[in-house]
């Protein structure tokens, strides 16, 4: 299963649950309602941050295996040559 689904079924979990808590705590309705928008707010900002470093996380073995391959690539075309070379 995919890392950043885990992650995003993780968060959004721990999110209904702070949301629900919230709603079913006894309170004053007005009171209620800016308890789950700060609440909504930081676990979004950290869901960003987050997500970014996953994205982050992502580009960086992308470019790793991208030049990797690219030195693989030069590293199986200088054989070819020559063993061209040794053949004639």
């Amino acid at each position: 299963m995919n890392t950043g689904k885990i992650l995003l079924g993780v968060m959004a979990g721990v999110a209904i649950g702070a949301t629900l808590g919230i709603l079913f705590a006894p309170g004053k309705g007005s009171s209620i309602r800016k308890k789950i928008s700060k609440k909504k707010d930081a676990y979004a900002d950290e869901l960003e941050e987050k997500f970014e470093k996953f994205v982050d996380n992502i580009t960086e073995k992308f470019e790793s295996v991208k030049e990797e391959a690219t030195h693989m690539t030069e590293k199986g075309k200088h054989k070819a040559e020559d063993f061209v070379e040794d053949k004639k």
